[in-house]
């Protein structure tokens, strides 16, 4: 079965935006060559990234005529962006689900493939935490306080379990953490 990783950056206080949306300026504090490298090799490790219409319209905007590797990789990745507003998905190989998101991710998870990944989408990932879906959580922990932003962890009833599989400190000063979930289906 195929996993489903969340992949974001994430400020020490939890924030993985400023506060306003797309503020992502601090980001830099992290990237570097290195996180470069494992954003190339996660993006070769999976055939399809899911996004919430948020980050997806934001994400769509910028890669779309960005250049290089990484560019490559994300322009020519198929996509699934989760939307009932959205009335079309024009970036390059998405499918647009107006649908119930977990229903649709525990299908894909079910068919034969690479590893399923979210970047951002906060509130789609909020969705698949409270059914169980994310199999491992994927933090570039960035050495920098905002104070305040958007949190990545939407507030909860459920505790969540998870189990340290890496902790690589990165010469940018941020630490890349990888965490798998006790629960998850």
């Amino acid at each position: 079965m195929r996993k489903v990783i969340m992949w974001n950056v994430v400020s020490l206080d939890g924030f993985f935006e400023g506060a306003k949306s797309w503020d992502l300026g601090w980001h830099d504090s992290i990237w570097g060559e290195e996180l470069e490298r494992i954003s190339i090799d996660q993006l070769k490790s999976a055939d399809m990234l899911l996004f919430g219409r948020a980050t997806y319209e934001g994400m769509a905007s910028y890669w779309s005529s960005a250049k290089g590797e990484v560019a490559d990789l994300m322009n020519q990745i198929r996509k699934v962006v989760f939307s009932r507003t959205l009335e079309k998905a024009s970036w390059n190989n998405t499918k647009l689900v107006k649908g119930n998101a977990e229903e649709e991710v525990a299908k894909l998870k079910r068919q034969p493939g690479k590893d399923l990944f979210i970047f951002g989408s906060a509130n789609l990932s909020s969705t698949l935490i409270r059914h169980h879906l994310i199999d491992e959580y994927r933090l570039g922990l960035a050495p920098i306080v905002l104070g305040s932003g958007t949190p990545l962890f939407k507030p909860s009833s459920e505790m969540m379990k998870l189990k340290l599989i890496e902790a690589r400190p990165l010469k940018s000063g941020g630490v890349l953490l990888r965490y798998e979930s006790e629960g998850a289906r």
